[in-house]
């Protein structure tokens, strides 16, 4: 059983958006669906850009809240 599940049904859609966000920003083709047939460099792209985002967004949160 997987411990990975979303408790929240909307984030879903929204996590695949941000996805295929950094999937465009560092010039990789994602489709709905499967995309077993992407290269791990390319998976590791998209999940880099994806960290990076999420770390400048909380940098951001603090110096506007700080």
């Amino acid at each position: 059983m997987s411990k990975n599940r979303i408790n929240v049904p909307e984030a879903q859609a929204a996590l695949d958006k941000f996805k295929m966000e950094a999937a465009s920003e560092v010039g990789v083709n994602l489709k709905q669906g499967y995309n077993g047939d992407i290269t791990s460099r390319q998976a590791g792209s998209i999940g880099g850009q994806m960290v990076k985002k999420m770390v400048e967004s909380y940098e951001n949160s603090i110096k506007n809240n700080g």
